[in-house]
């Protein structure tokens, strides 16, 4: 990253962490700047990949999500593993971490069931060694 950033950068991601849809004259307006600075700014954070995407959180009545714990192999690379998990219907997000668990995985579904499934498909990934799963009961934001 060649540019630098700064406090007023981390401050419009923040805004925009929790919420993607602030309009820029608001968050010029709390950072006392022209929405043309704020627009530039974005622009910028976009083009160096700080900001990666633009998305929404949801939460559908009755929804299930898990938290799925993965253990892998050494002979596979964590990142080829982390890869197909990342492609398999029913995952959300997929982080790689140190500890005992090398890859956590969020899973999203409609039931149970379909929490098992996705599990049961990461499961069959070639390097997936085991897993250990936890149904989330509730989301604080």
């Amino acid at each position: 990253m060649s540019e630098k950033i700064d406090a007023k950068d981390i401050k419009i991601l923040e805004v925009l962490k929790k919420n993607a849809r602030t309009p820029y004259t608001m968050i010029a307006k709390d950072l006392k700047v022209s929405e043309a600075a704020i627009r530039k700014r974005i622009e910028k954070l976009t083009k160096l990949g700080v900001i990666k995407r633009f998305t929404i959180d949801y939460e559908l009545e009755n929804e299930v999500k898990a938290i799925v714990m993965v253990k892998s192999t050494p002979q596979i690379p964590t990142p080829e593993i982390s890869k197909k998990i990342a492609k398999t219907p029913g995952v959300e997000t997929v982080y790689e971490t140190t500890g005992d668990y090398d890859i956590i995985v969020i899973v999203r579904g409609i039931n149970i069931s379909s929490i098992n499934r996705t599990i049961d498909e990461i499961r069959s990934i070639q390097g997936v060694m085991g897993t250990n799963s936890t149904i989330i009961l509730r989301t604080w934001f």
